[in-house]
């Protein structure tokens, strides 16, 4: 893999252009000439190799294998002399397959490493059991390959896969190890929103690439990577073709370090358009919202529709606003893709956004937070709270008790800099923000989360159950360059008194570090068979996801009476 370090390109490039020298319209990159020129890639669905089911419970486990490994791809033009971008991802794939998962249906994906750097992944927005959440320590090494066990019991929702190892996330996520998983249930598509071929996934990054196309990777860089070439689906500002009918956009920043905050404009207006917000990171929003822009911070899911309807034979372009926060802006970051509207609608089926879409259970209101945290960078460190992950130590930062509500304060007083904050294993509500932009934006206030996007010198407070499981789980900055470099902090939840609590599981499925679980040598082919036999029935049997409903029952009817 030919690749150069950022902050030597960078270095280079400021030495010859100053920050208050240096105009938006510059390249760090070559310049990139077929902006709009290339249609939009759609990545291909995730196929199951085998089902399994447990005849005790009725609980079905679709089984999958990734692997993740090298693989080129023509980004820049062959034509201009630019070689093939060399890439790792998930099938050798990016952004990789996307899952389409029913509520209800159990899965285990069998990621083989056959790449050259150490992996965890992160299902991002499941409550997973914490040996299979991705903990930053319990990585994947090279021919190793590990099963993670996922529930699929929550609302349905846009979620996705992705590395987490410590300290090199961020190169493992730039060089393309990210993909959807989209949890799906009969209610929602009830609703009548845009499905199929009108339902589409946007894996929106940015990156910088050297002279002869090859990526600069991340490598060394300390404090954030921008990037002036604007991916979606891994193809540089691509086209869509699309039907004068509404469609639903997931939209997803898989950056490293850059955020948007995306608006439309059709051509030959220079109105901004309204589109509608339906769902955030953990499913629908409860309210349908509309907007004429939107804030889309690391990590952060947010599912929109747009009616192409008024714009027949039009191009409509989802652009991105400049100045906006500590992003650097460069000659083409303010744009993302184009939509080009054709004259014939195939089918209206689906073509409806209800004004009312989800029931929120939230946690009842309190006036003060429970704990605070703040983001910072102290003696060239990221930390939260002064503490870092690499403080083994100290970096548990909170002990929640098990169904327990807790509303945070997160804080920034990184001077100059902004903290995409993802906390795992729970849904939150944003009661409010201070400072910076100095209060919860609309779309926001009918949303469940599991990122908030903390600007400068912002305060925000979320309130969370921390149900269903105890163990320790991950919070963090989702800039990866500040997670990397240690913004990234553990809460452990405790358990409740056996004697009071029904459902505490006999089979201590709360330590990341299980080694029952941790990654095995080899990479396979692996015999079906045997993951039938043995390999499903023995996950299935640890009951990790055995009567979560009646567990979330009993632990609210515990804290009825314990508070």
């Amino acid at each position: 893999m030919i690749v150069a370090p950022a902050f030597l390109l960078l270095a280079a490039h400021l030495v010859a252009a100053s920050p208050s020298a240096r105009k938006d319209d510059d390249w760090v990159s070559p310049v990139y000439t077929e902006i709009f020129q290339h249609a939009l890639p759609i990545p291909p669905i995730a196929v199951p190799l085998t089902s399994y089911t447990n005849t005790t419970t009725n609980t079905t486990i679709d089984y999958y294998e990734l692997e993740i490994k090298s693989f080129t791809a023509q980004t820049y033009p062959a034509s201009q002399g630019f070689q093939a971008t060399d890439y790792v991802g998930y099938a050798g794939i990016a952004p990789g397959p996307t899952f389409h998962i029913e509520q209800g249906r159990e899965t285990v994906v069998r990621f083989i490493n056959k790449s050259n750097s150490s992996s965890a992944i992160h299902l991002h927005g499941s409550f997973s059991r914490p040996m299979w959440d991705g903990w930053a320590n319990d990585v994947v090494p090279p021919n190793f390959y590990k099963d993670y066990y996922y529930p699929n019991r929550q609302s349905a929702r846009t979620l996705w896969y992705h590395d987490h190892a410590f300290e090199i996330t961020a190169v493992n996520a730039y060089f393309g190890q990210a993909g959807f998983y989209i949890l799906q249930n009969p209610a929602e598509s009830a609703l009548g929103l845009p499905q199929g071929q009108y339902d589409v996934p946007l894996m929106i990054s940015s990156r910088f690439h050297q002279a002869n196309g090859q990526l600069v990777s991340p490598a060394g860089e300390t404090t954030a990577l921008y990037g002036d070439v604007i991916s979606v689906n891994s193809q540089p500002w691509p086209f869509m073709l699309v039907e004068p009918r509404k469609y639903r956009f997931r939209l997803l920043d898989a950056s490293v370090s850059r955020t948007f905050k995306a608006y439309l404009l059709a051509s030959g207006s220079t109105a901004r358009q309204t589109f509608t917000v339906i769902g955030s990171d953990a499913g629908l929003v409860s309210t349908a919202t509309n907007t004429t822009s939107i804030v889309l911070g690391i990590a952060e899911r947010w599912d929109i529709v747009i009616d192409f309807a008024p714009f027949v034979g039009k191009n409509v372009t989802l652009m991105n606003e400049r100045d906006f926060f500590t992003n650097e802006d460069y000659a083409a970051t303010d744009r993302i893709i184009q939509f080009r509207v054709g004259n014939t609608v195939t089918s209206t089926a689906n073509n409806n956004v209800p004004a009312a879409l989800a029931t929120h259970d939230l946690p009842p209101p309190q006036a003060t937070a429970d704990r605070s945290f703040v983001f910072e960078r102290k003696h060239g460190e990221w930390l939260v709270n002064g503490v870092g992950f690499a403080d083994v130590q100290n970096r548990v930062l909170a002990h929640p008790a098990r169904g327990d509500t807790e509303q945070w304060e997160l804080i920034n007083k990184s001077g100059g800099w902004t903290h995409p904050i993802h906390v795992h294993l729970v849904d939150f509500q944003i009661i409010s923000r201070t400072g910076g932009r100095g209060a919860v934006q609309p779309y926001e206030l009918v949303a469940l989360k599991d990122v908030v996007y903390l600007g400068e010198n912002e305060r925000v407070q979320v309130r969370a159950r921390y149900e269903p499981w105890d163990g320790q789980y991950m919070f963090h900055c989702h800039n990866l360059i500040h997670e990397d470099h240690d913004m990234l902090a553990a809460f452990n939840v405790s358990d409740l008194p056996t004697t009071e609590f029904g459902f505490t599981d006999g089979n201590h499925l709360n330590d990341p570090m299980d080694a029952r679980f941790q990654a095995r040598p080899g990479v396979g082919p692996f015999s079906v068979s045997t993951v039938n036999a043995v390999d499903l029935p023995t996950l299935s049997a640890t009951g990790a996801y055995a009567n979560i409903p009646e567990t979330i029952a009993a632990l609210r009817q515990y804290w009825a009476t314990h508070n």
